[in-house]
């Protein structure tokens, strides 16, 4: 499959997705807590199974040789060569709260390495699309290239992450702060829509803990092909999850990683 007809392909599945997901927006549903009442609460809705069910079927009909890794289903042949990476809600508490803040994510990795990501947020119209050395915004408003922008210092910088109470205490959540005393503003409550507005220059810094790799492997071809950088808090892939930090200027990703590693 040419790039071209891979990036249609991925239009499909964004398209489908979110005929699957929408009549659940602001609506009523099941809800389920797979944390089964232990803390942190953890909710699936029927909307993210219908659509990582859509996502699997496209995939397995047109790429039967391809592996799959999705959030409510699980794995299948990751020892391919191909595996595509799913998280058919991204924010499901955003979605179950009514913020159009959560996205449906689509990656696929080749021997590991993220290779293309898409994130789709179906009730705003925006789709925001990367291979690593590009990034796209197709949205209302037209289509158009993403750049990060340049910002050098965390003194200047706008961090954003989910939820400052998803850092472990101690060492981990110490960390954070740490970074968050020197930064000139901080938002929460963004999941997977702050790495694409780091993407659109419009948020200089993203810092997030306990990631699996639906959370992440899409967004990365996004960030990097906007121009970002984007790794585990040890400075290494960012593609298993974990620790991650993103910054839209190499030098203010140094300087994170510097008060993240005392």
């Amino acid at each position: 499959m040419s790039v071209v007809e891979l990036g249609r392909f991925m239009d499909d599945l964004a398209d489908a997705s979110g005929r699957a997901i929408l009549p659940f927006f602001r609506a009523q549903f099941a809800l389920d807590d797979k944390a089964r009442g232990a803390a942190p609460f953890d909710p699936v809705t029927e909307a993210d199974r219908a659509a990582e069910l859509v996502l699997r079927k496209m995939i397995r009909e047109t790429f039967p040789a391809h592996g799959i890794l999705g959030e409510e289903f699980g794995s299948e042949r990751m020892d391919a060569e191909y595996v595509w990476v799913l998280d058919p809600i991204d924010g499901t508490r955003s979605f179950i709260s009514g913020l159009p803040t959560w996205g449906t994510l689509v990656g696929l990795t080749r021997n590991g390495g993220a290779v293309r990501g898409l994130m789709h947020q179906p009730y705003l119209g925006e789709r925001f699309s990367g291979d690593g050395r590009s990034a796209r915004l197709r949205g209302p408003r037209g289509e158009r290239t993403l750049r990060t922008r340049r910002c050098a210092s965390l003194a200047a910088a706008m961090l954003a992450t989910t939820d400052p109470r998803l850092f472990s205490e101690g060492d981990e959540a110490e960390r954070f702060r740490a970074v968050e005393a020197q930064v000139r503003m901080s938002r929460y409550g963004t999941d997977c829509y702050a790495y694409c507005m780091l993407a659109a220059g419009q948020i200089d810094l993203v810092i997030e803990a306990g990631l699996k790799p639906y959370d992440i492997v899409a967004l990365i071809p996004i960030v990097e092909g906007a121009g970002g950088t984007i790794t585990g808090w040890d400075g290494g892939p960012a593609t298993a999850g974990g620790r991650v930090v993103a910054a839209g200027d190499p030098r203010l990703h140094a300087a994170a990683l510097e008060v993240l590693n005392p």
